[in-house]
């Protein structure tokens, strides 16, 4: 990029014309501090006042433009205190409209009668007549319009910045680059994918001049941000193969008779997923590999596979996992598989005390023991390990990449396996795990029958407390799952705290209620669980603490209040805690929302079971900024590509970066430098925590 647009891109907002220090302030609340940033800024909407109607063609309901001529002098009327009335009455050759507006007293200096002026608003109609309420108003110029008669841009901004500030001050910035932007995609690029020149994009994805110039710059501009961050990814994948030697681990045949001796068969999806893991573990390339299943779908039985053959090849394995209740599950239940093949197992949590930890650490430290089950804890800086060479972490969205990372760093290149029960469309895994390979386990094992899943509203508590009743007089147990731990006043929200008192009071007073949540010391949640696991609570009443890890075969029932809170794939992690066991399991959803999308969440948990759906659409009703926060994976944050709406863009992006990754794996020729520097530029805080070295 030449040094003229460089010093222009970088060159402060406050000097840009019409901007200065005060409305400088106010564009840096909102992250634009350069040219570079301000024309990066893309609008969130954009309005058609370009289509001017005339006055008799305005339909009750719709916003639209229309050109007319003052007919009237402002008027002004006060009905109550605070409130002024403003009121113009516009004509043109088919009919009249009024246009209202509240507490704008400037207005009475603006128009003058007889004086043609283009208005955009919502237009109303009352019997015969027409009003239009608070609309946007230009005086007709032969010197251009910049606000109405054309698709106008509206940003994402707040009330002390007007729109048509804001509009100003893009458009002075456009002058500034216009025609002197350097163009990153490679012609050959721009070619094969037919993408229009930057300059003619950034100028119209600003102020289109036809839809369909907005439509091939959006396009454009789209692909451009998934294809750099598809190269950027795959790239650190390519580098991680390339520049570090993994461990070949041998093939071990005890693995077969240690797959024959468990209690239950493998499915041929757990299988798949093993052999490709294995695979992996015994080439000479670092493993890194997420192994995507749906709740229950037997992914822990997998990741013990792996530990086995990593501790028969003379190696220390670890798994990594959110709470401590599951890290202590996991080690009862693998513990005794691996113990009788000789492999000694040790858990470490922050709730140990210090003398326990010491010991373990010191076991671990001089190779005693192979396999390590633990918390957060594994990552401190006293944890040392004599020779670890598989690192497995559970609940992935859980942790940050760079926890991943440190753990890694206690081994020398040791293989690694990222493990989740919250499914993401492939396409998405792609995005948010680029620097992985993907397993799916996408079967469950046979006789898990689908959970029951029933939307309840408030009237309905005296039936609900009836099936509970009915529930635990045949032996099982229930959850009911609450947003929050304790009663807030800023949120309407049932509390775990309020709930488990009030029906151990009343609802439920002969039956035993536990109460189980975050804030609660370690040794009183462990107590809480093991009355749990051995059935001498009958209602467990907890926050989220049991949304992974908690499995109590006997539990057949869970109720979960204010569901309109959780997204759905909370609320599915959250059901996978019931239908473990051979009873038929029940979820019951109290939604308190009026909303229609709070409606049409709770009928998909309704109408399915299957992960993968749930997640399209919550992707898809809430959007992927709330469906997961990709600042937590270190990946540029996007600006305009939709990860839900231009998923047909993504994959012509990701084709796109495997190709050019083909034929130029170093991005070294000439044509493709500017990218290059583009993808640094994107990546250079980032590299560090996505890749692993």
């Amino acid at each position: 990029m030449n040094e003229g647009i460089k010093e222009i891109l970088r060159k402060p907002i406050q000097y840009l014309k019409g901007v200065g220090e005060a409305r400088a302030r106010l564009f840096n609340r909102l992250g634009i501090f350069t040219i570079d940033d301000l024309i990066k800024y893309y609008p969130r909407d954009y309005e058609d006042r370009g289509n001017l109607k005339k006055i008799i063609q305005l339909a009750d309901g719709e916003s639209c433009a229309f050109q007319g001529v003052i007919a009237t002098a402002v008027t002004e009327s006060r009905p109550r205190k605070g409130l002024s009335i403003y009121k113009l009455l516009i004509k043109d050759e088919t009919g009249a409209i009024i246009a209202t507006w509240f507490n704008q007293h400037y207005l009475k200096n603006i128009f003058k009668v007889g004086e043609s002026y283009v208005f955009y608003g919502k237009i109303s109609r009352k019997f015969r007549s027409f009003e239009v309420q608070s609309p946007v108003f230009e005086k007709v110029n032969k010197d251009g319009m910049k606000n109405t008669c054309r698709i106008v841009p509206v940003y994402p901004s707040t009330a002390a910045l007007s729109q048509n500030i804001f509009r100003a001050a893009v458009s002075n910035a456009l002058v500034l680059v216009s025609g002197k932007l350097e163009d990153a995609l490679p012609i050959h690029i721009r070619t094969n994918y037919k993408l229009c020149e930057i300059n003619y994009c950034v100028s119209n994805i600003h102020f289109p001049a036809t839809v369909e110039d907005f439509n091939n710059s959006r396009f454009r501009l789209a692909f451009e941000e998934l294809f750099i961050l598809q190269l950027g990814l795959l790239s650190i994948k390519n580098s991680l193969q390339q520049e570090k030697e993994g461990i070949k681990f041998k093939p071990v045949d005890e693995v077969r008779q240690f797959i024959e001796e468990l209690p239950f068969k493998l499915t041929s999806a757990q299988k798949k997923v093993f052999g490709e893991i294995e695979a992996d573990m015994e080439s000479n390339k670092v493993m890194n590999r997420l192994v995507q299943g749906d709740v229950g779908s037997g992914k822990t039985i997998v990741a013990v596979l792996a530990l086995f053959k990593a501790v028969k090849n003379g190696y220390q394995g670890t798994l990594m996992v959110p709470t401590e209740i599951l890290a202590e599950q996991h080690f009862k239940s693998i513990a005794p598989l691996l113990e009788q093949y000789g492999i000694k197992t040790a858990l470490l949590t922050g709730g140990q005390s210090k003398k326990q930890k010491e010991h373990i650490l010191q076991q671990i430290k001089n190779g005693c023991i192979d396999a390590v089950i633990g918390t957060h804890a594994l990552i401190e800086d006293n944890v040392q390990f004599e020779k670890l060479g598989l690192v497995i972490t559970d609940e992935q969205h859980r942790f940050g990449v760079r926890q991943r990372a440190k753990l890694s760093k206690k081994g020398d290149n040791p293989d690694v396996i990222v493990m989740t029960a919250t499914p993401i469309p492939r396409t998405l895994a792609l995005i948010l795990y680029g620097d992985l390979d993907i397993s799916i386990i996408d079967e469950l094992p046979p006789g898990r029958k689908p959970v029951k899943t029933y939307i309840a509203e408030s009237s309905m508590r005296d039936r609900v407390n009836n099936f509970i009743r009915k529930k635990v007089g045949e032996g099982r147990q229930v959850y009911i799952i609450c947003p929050l731990v304790e009663a807030s006043e800023e949120v309407d929200a049932k509390s775990a705290m309020e709930t488990a008192k009030r029906i151990a009071a009343k609802d439920f007073r002969d039956l035993k209620v536990g109460l189980i949540h975050g804030k609660m010391k370690h040794k009183e949640k462990e107590e809480v669980m093991r009355e749990f696991v051995e059935g001498r609570i009958d209602i467990l009443v907890s926050t989220t603490v049991i949304e992974v890890g908690v499995n109590v075969p006997n539990s057949t029932l869970m109720v979960i209040e204010n569901a309109e809170r959780f997204g759905l794939a909370q609320l599915h992690q959250l059901r996978g805690r019931v239908g473990r066991g051979e009873h038929q399991s029940y979820c019951i959803l109290y939604n308190e929302s009026q909303s229609d999308i709070s409606r049409q969440r709770m009928q998909v948990m309704e109408k399915t079971n299957d992960g993968f759906v749930i997640s399209e659409k919550d992707l898809e009703l809430r959007g992927p900024g709330e469906f997961f926060g990709t600042r937590q994976h270190g990946i540029p944050e996007l600006k305009i590509a939709n990860l839900y709406k231009d998923m047909d863009i993504l994959k012509t992006a990701q084709k796109a970066a495997l190709e050019l990754l083909e034929q130029d794996p170093l991005m070294e020729r000439p044509e493709n430098k500017k990218l290059k520097d583009l993808i640094f530029q994107h990546f250079k805080d980032k590299l560090k925590h996505l890749s692993l070295n």
